[in-house]
């Protein structure tokens, strides 16, 4: 369908230009298909969210009353920081589990950036595609991530180093943790954030330690290190 695959260069095109544009990254999505939702009825978590098909629904006052440190509380300072308005995203039917999906991922995105620490510049849009790319394994997220590298080819070599070190973050950080599709995240709000990422098996703001197993010492002297048994800390050394 030419129409569909010029839909599809469009929305490509739009993300090289600005990595941030969340509109065009759900049209690409529309154009590709929607294999990455097979990922999710795979854990319990996944297949209870298709079946109660729960919503977003995001209070910020109320959030703003939450005690400091809070979940949604820290959501709330996230999305005032950054001028960013929840009530600005459109809400996508979600009748069938391929909606769902998407409206799920839709209304999330802004949440995920805070249980994951990625921030909303193009680094950070960058390594929250890595997260998605280990939780789902459609190709979108690698799409993603290809215009990405075309934009900082293009426009954004000088940042080029912070953007790599947040692609690889969000690989590593998304191999460890949990599934987090289809979460009730209302149902957390008031929980501390530091027991959230905990419970998901990651604390991605944190120091680098090293399992002293996974050393090893070439016969020139030099010491070798297996980059999958690093592992990342809560105060950031």
């Amino acid at each position: 369908n030419i129409l569909h695959a010029a839909k599809g260069i469009k929305a490509f095109t739009a993300i090289v230009r600005d990595p941030n544009r969340l509109n065009e990254v759900f049209a690409l999505r529309e154009v590709l298909g929607t294999e990455e939702r097979l990922a999710a009825p795979t854990s319990p978590t996944g297949a209870a969210a298709f079946a109660a098909k729960r919503r977003l629904s995001v209070d910020l006052d109320a959030l703003r009353r939450l005690p400091a440190g809070t979940l949604g509380c820290v959501f709330a300072d996230f999305l005032k920081e950054n001028q960013l308005d929840p009530g600005a995203i459109p809400r996508l039917e979600a009748a069938t589990d391929v909606d769902y999906f998407s409206a799920h991922l839709y209304e999330t995105h802004d949440l995920w950036h805070v249980l994951t620490g990625f921030g909303v510049d193009v680094a950070g849009e960058l390594g929250l595609q890595a997260f998605y790319a280990t939780q789902f394994p459609g190709g979108l997220p690698l799409i993603i991530l290809a215009a990405g590298f075309f934009n900082t080819l293009l426009l954004g070599a000088d940042d080029h180093e912070a953007r790599i070190a947040e692609i690889s973050r969000g690989f590593a950080l998304g191999r460890e943790a949990k599934l987090l599709f289809g979460i009730a995240w209302g149902d957390h709000w008031g929980r501390p954030l530091a027991d959230v990422r905990a419970e998901l098996d990651f604390l991605p703001h944190g120091r680098v330690g090293i399992d002293v197993r996974a050393v090893s010492r070439f016969a020139d002297g030099r010491v070798g290190i297996d980059v999958r048994a690093v592992s990342r800390f809560a105060d950031g050394r």
